[in-house]
């Protein structure tokens, strides 16, 4: 997997890259709308809901500015050129 300080060249860096989270899922819907309050109420994360796990928002990632290579369902750098 390639992955760099770089974001990659998704329209929506705030959609997970497919190898992380495909829109097949079947919690993708529930996923989704998970992160994108916590992205709303400024928080860094949320709990998954078929889980009950903590996952990083992308909002909080694109504030990092560097991919911590741990396999984030959101990180916005998987699939960076460079």
């Amino acid at each position: 997997m390639n992955e760099s300080s770089t974001p990659d060249t998704r329209s929506d860096p705030y959609l997970p890259h497919p190898d992380r989270l495909d829109a097949s899922h079947p919690m993708f819907a529930a996923i989704m709308a998970a992160h994108d309050a916590a992205v709303a109420a400024g928080q860094p994360g949320y709990l998954d809901p078929g889980t009950g796990l903590y996952v990083m928002t992308a909002e909080h990632h694109i504030q990092r500015e560097k991919c911590c290579h741990n396999g984030c369902r959101h990180c916005p750098y998987v699939g960076a050129d460079h």
